[in-house]
């Protein structure tokens, strides 16, 4: 199976799924990245993308497609549309992830909602949650209890934004610890990773 994940900056995807996709490498399933921007207003964006690089090699993930979009101007727009569908016809995945478009960036909630329409053919279409997302309400859910260390790397990869949290004295790896064992209680395992199902197929 290809998995498609989608992101609007370097280590969303990390955040909002990365163990999943990490097992689902692990199982032989063939994961691609598409990341709209190169996150440039949190760093340098040539860093940015190396670091990206390094992370999709912990992950397993065959390769990165950028969307070359300005940090902060992902727009919601037909042209948006039209770059996701042909990553799509690229990828041909059966499974999807994308940032929730509930969130207090604009770039997110744009790439969101530009996914909604681009994906409307695909089976399996799920929002991960990343720190700025808010009113998150997870009805599946992933156990990476045996990988979470795998997630952590991913994240580590992304060295010049693991101090950039909106909490003083709390790295984004002490977050995702944090998140994932809160998501773990919620699905009754240590660790878990939460999404909210658009479209989820159970292919009996």
């Amino acid at each position: 199976m290809n998995v498609l994940a989608i992101g609007a900056h370097p280590d969303d995807i990390e955040y909002g799924c990365g163990g999943t996709l990490t097992q689902y490498a692990q199982k032989g399933h063939d994961v691609f990245l598409f990341v709209a921007t190169d996150g440039a207003l949190g760093g340098d964006g040539s860093v940015r993308r190396g670091e990206q690089d390094d992370s999709k090699l912990v992950m397993g993930a065959r390769q990165v497609f950028w969307g070359n979009y300005k940090d902060t101007e992902v727009p919601y727009n037909r042209e948006l549309i039209v770059r996701i569908e042909s990553v799509i016809r690229d990828v041909r995945p059966a499974m999807i992830f994308v940032n929730c478009p509930d969130d207090t960036h604009q770039d997110h909630r744009n790439l969101a909602q530009g996914a909604v329409s681009a994906t409307r053919y695909v089976p399996n279409f799920l929002f991960f949650e990343v720190p700025s997302t808010q009113n998150f309400t997870p009805n599946c859910y992933t156990n990476i209890e045996k990988v979470l260390d795998k997630k952590l790397a991913c994240l580590e990869a992304h060295r010049s934004q693991v101090a950039k949290t909106n909490i003083e004295d709390l790295t984004i790896l002490e977050l995702a610890v944090s998140c994932a064992n809160f998501r773990g209680i919620q699905a009754r395992v240590k660790y878990a990773e939460a999404f909210q199902s658009v479209r989820l197929l159970l292919d009996i």
